[in-house]
């Protein structure tokens, strides 16, 4: 890599900092080089609480940080000490976390990281600080100046789902469902699977909403009102669809090997699967945006926080997919 990934420290009171130190400790086991921005201070504090040989580097550039990674953990300063302890964030830190996207965003768009990789955040902290966006996905689309809306998909070895509608309550998610944001979502998960995945003539399986995709319209007409339109539509763009398809006969081996990504209808119909698939080295990926970003499939885990025994494979797998997907996007120019 000619280029390092920039790194956010996500929540300082979860388990973000330690993940990140196994992931540098592991290095030599294919990890490429990143750099975190962070506070020093506080990465270098929790190496020593828990006993881990991790030396911390402060850095200038992001440049810098492929001569740094053989020795030390690159860390860009925030400039700001963090206050939260573990398990129990503190609203106080928010510019520090929200301040450590913008410095990643700004260094992937002017070309001085290769990808964005996201620590977890934790919302509820941030709202109470003033935070307005719903997540992670919408603050990155502002910074980035992007209108339409991304698209989160979830990765694994396995398989690849796409949450048509994604954190909202379920009687909501329905309401909300409409044949121009599935095909919105298909069009996006068809130009990226190209672009970043390297599927030169991709298949999307759409899943149906209700038991049985409806039975003809039996148990629910949303397939035939709302689901096969946007089938219709995806297809006359040229995109190769299948469904609507029955959830629950759609992710079994068998089913996953005839298509490249599965459009899911809600939140859980899409997670529930990859996280039973590979529950440990899911990584989460925004579409749609100016430059990759990748995250772990996980989330703060304040109840295991500070103890070093979370596990790293998520974000070791968020930073393999994100320098894959970054040299595919410098291959194609």
């Amino acid at each position: 890599m000619t280029l390092p990934l920039a790194v956010t420290m996500g929540e300082p009171a979860g388990i973000g900092g330690e993940i990140t130190l196994k992931t540098w400790l592991g290095r030599s086991d294919g990890v490429p080089p990143f750099y975190l921005i962070d506070d020093p201070g506080r990465i270098a504090a929790l190496a020593r609480r828990l006993g881990w040989p991790v030396p911390v580097q402060p850095i200038s550039a992001p440049e810098d940080a492929l001569a740094v990674f053989t020795k030390a953990l690159p860390i860009m300063p925030t400039g700001i000490t963090s206050r939260a302890l573990p398990g129990h964030p503190d609203p106080a830190d928010a510019p520090a976390i929200l301040g450590a996207i913008e410095t990643g965003v700004r260094h992937v768009l002017s070309g001085c990281a290769a990808a964005l990789v996201t620590n977890p955040i934790h919302k509820d902290s941030l709202y109470h600080a003033g935070f307005r966006y719903p997540g992670h996905t919408e603050y990155l689309a502002s910074l980035a100046g992007v209108s339409e809306t991304p698209v989160m998909m979830l990765v694994c070895s396995a398989l690849r789902v796409v949450p048509v509608t994604i954190h909202l309550a379920l009687r909501q998610a329905v309401l909300e469902l409409r044949a121009s944001v599935i095909a919105h979502a298909g069009r996006v998960t068809d130009a990226a699977l190209r672009r970043d995945f390297g599927v030169a003539a991709p298949t999307l399986a759409i899943a149906g909403l209700n038991p049985h995709a409806g039975e003809g319209g039996g148990l629910g007409r949303e397939e035939i009102e709302i689901i096969e339109p946007a089938i219709a539509e995806l297809r006359a763009a040229g995109i190769d669809v299948c469904g609507p398809l029955a959830a629950d006969t759609m992710f079994h081996a068998e089913a996953r090997r005839s298509y490249d990504a599965a459009l899911c209808m809600y939140h859980d119909q899409a997670l529930i699967p990859i996280k039973t698939i590979d529950f440990h080295g899911g990584v989460n990926v925004t579409l749609g945006l100016p430059f990759v970003r990748t995250s772990p499939d996980h989330g703060t885990a304040f109840a295991i926080a500070g103890r070093g025994v979370a596990r790293a494979e998520s974000l070791i797998a968020a930073l393999r997919l994100a320098a894959d997907m970054a040299a595919r996007r410098a291959i194609a120019g």
